[in-house]
């Protein structure tokens, strides 16, 4: 107990230094201030120099996973999943849902206040694995979380180009449709407007971030008011909370969970706060009030979102559904506010989903870097370098990410419901990549968990991780079935399982053919001093050596180093 208190005394000493060293930083010139010196030395102690530049407070981080999550064109994005449930699923599976994803939150949080790292999903996993396996899991981790980052990328501005072209759609009174190509030319254009953009304010992106904020707040506040005002015949509180529909063939009870997809993917951008721990000041408390501020946000908005929509709403949902706009949502603006006010609320609508792509590329482009600095992705050297020149921002990355998205976005070309897997795509990838460490620590890594300032305590902190795991499981299986019913045709299957499949069985099969002679993991150099003796010895017998206070894996830790020193002509900071 002694011990332990002792650990727990140097944790918090660490962690009362990040924020003097970040309350600091405004009295360093900035060009040679990267970072605190608490929070270069905390990032250190898990294996990695300071190479990016610190520039989100706290609330920026919260601002970047609450922009990513865009709750009201989120919302509108999914209301196909939602609506066949009805109001009272729509309005009920968005609050219980969400309440699971609060759980998954604090359980990442534990974990991203006490390793506040870029890559922290597969960092988290290469650690808390098992000897064995810890190699071959991180790697899957990394894959799945980088294929789910970009098609978060994918799924939002594929959103955005329907949202763009539905205005067109009610300008025109419903007379004009756009065709699949016109669809990924506008997708086209999104995407590499995210490109020149993410490239080009790095400066003010964390800044942006409050801005992107304010304007979802602003959406938001625009839709509660103007639907009860202008729908006169809204619906009663019984219709809202207990009226149910199944508008699929699924029984009554599995279309009501499949509304909460709509949260799942809604919710789904948290762990960008993980991967801006390397430019967050103060990060071991940024990160994980990030995480809890920006899910708890959209938990309690999207509850009264939903309530508002389920009152005016045309309680003729196949009509909305079916509707000529292309979106439920644009319908139900038109019902409420006619032409002119649809136009202007969809107008702003795709203008903040705009915003949340961008919001997701600068955190997609990150976990990608994280993933090539410790050489697991294809031509790691090339995407490893950090430019000076664009502001400390890993520029290769970006455009590395957008690419990606550019190709994965040709399923636009096919039919929607190959569309439709890049919703899918992103849910099962990141749920993969979220659970995996998580499902590791309780395995096998508990007794090598030191918290962080922010800790849901030792009675609290196991069941929670467990809760997390069960609900993500559940989440990936969910967004594998097809949304209509049990006798999917080819225009109505859902072909995330395909998609999926072939990335995990992908990203495995090529560990096991050929990475697995040369990736070794992030390089471990986690510092001990605050370690209780039952911990230093669960490290001693996982194979770690701790002899000189800091923690390299036996037999890899050499490995890494001429892994380092292969690309150090190519990696580091470039000028341009």
């Amino acid at each position: 107990m002694m011990a332990e208190a002792s650990g727990a005394q140097s944790g918090a000493a660490l962690h009362n230094d990040l924020e003097k060293a970040a309350s600091q930083r405004s009295v360093l010139p900035d060009e040679a201030l990267l970072a605190g010196e608490a929070d270069a030395e905390l990032l250190a102690k898990l294996g990695y120099k300071q190479e990016l530049r610190r520039n989100f407070t706290m609330i920026e981080v919260f601002g970047i996973a609450f922009s990513i999550m865009g709750l009201l064109p989120s919302i509108a994005s999914t209301l196909a999943f939602s609506m066949p449930a009805g109001p009272a699923g729509m309005v009920w599976g968005w609050f219980v849902a969400s309440a699971f994803i609060f759980i998954v939150g604090l359980a990442m949080a534990d974990l991203g206040s006490a390793m506040p790292t870029s890559g922290g999903l597969y960092w988290w996993t290469h650690y808390f694995a098992s000897p064995k396996t810890r190699n071959a899991l991180s790697f899957l981790v990394g894959y799945s979380n980088t294929l789910g980052l970009v098609g978060g990328l994918c799924s939002i501005d594929y959103g955005f180009a329907l949202m763009f072209l539905s205005v067109i759609v009610i300008a025109r009174d419903g007379e004009w449709g756009p065709t699949n190509g016109q669809v990924y030319s506008v997708f086209l254009a999104c995407v590499i407007c995210h490109g020149i953009l993410a490239s080009t304010l790095s400066k003010v992106m964390g800044k942006l971030q409050t801005v992107f904020v304010i304007m979802n707040l602003i959406l938001i506040t625009a839709t509660v008011i103007a639907l009860p005002i202008g729908n006169h015949n809204r619906n009663d509180g019984h219709y809202i909370f207990a009226h149910t529909e199944n508008l699929t063939t699924w029984p009554t009870g599995w279309a009501f969970i499949f509304a909460w997809l709509s949260p799942i993917w809604t919710i789904g951008g948290f762990d960008s706060c993980v991967h801006m721990s390397e430019e967050a000041a103060n990060a071991a408390k940024a990160v994980p009030y990030g995480i809890l501020m920006s899910i708890g946000a959209c938990w309690i908005l999207g509850f009264f979102i939903m309530i508002v929509l389920a009152a005016c709403m045309n309680p003729d949902l196949e009509s909305l559904l079916g509707s000529p706009f292309g979106q439920p949502m644009a319908q139900i603006y038109f019902d409420a506010i006619g032409k002119n006010g649809a136009l202007g609320m969809m107008t702003l609508l795709f203008i903040v989903q705009f915003l949340m792509g961008l919001s997701i590329l600068v955190a997609a482009s990150r976990q990608a870097w994280a993933f090539s600095r410790d050489g697991a992705l294809p031509f790691s050297s090339f995407f490893r370098p950090i430019s000076k020149k664009f502001g400390y921002i890993p520029l290769r990355s970006i455009w590395g990410c957008v690419f990606l998205a550019l190709v994965l976005g040709l399923l636009c070309l096919i039919a929607p419901a190959a569309a439709a897997a890049l919703f899918s795509l992103c849910v099962a990838g990141n749920n993969l990549a979220w659970g995996t460490p998580i499902l590791c620590r309780l395995l096998w890594g508990q007794k090598k968990f030191v918290p962080g300032p922010f800790y849901t305590g030792k009675k609290l902190s196991v069941p929670i991780a467990w809760t997390a795991v069960i609900f993500l499981i559940f989440g990936i299986t969910l967004a594998m079935f097809p949304s209509s019913g049990p006798d999917p045709t080819p225009e109505t299957m859902n072909y995330t399982v395909v998609i999926n499949c072939a990335v995990w069985g992908g990203a495995l099969t090529y560990y096991f053919i050929d990475a697995r002679k040369w990736f070794t993991g992030p390089k471990i150099t986690v510092d001990t001093s605050g370690m209780t003796s039952e911990q230093n010895h669960a490290l001693q017998t996982e194979g770690i050596d701790l002899g000189n206070g800091e923690g390299a894996v036996v037999g890899e830790a050499e490995k890494q180093d001429n892994v380092g020193a292969k690309e150090e002509g190519t990696g580091g900071i470039e000028s341009a």
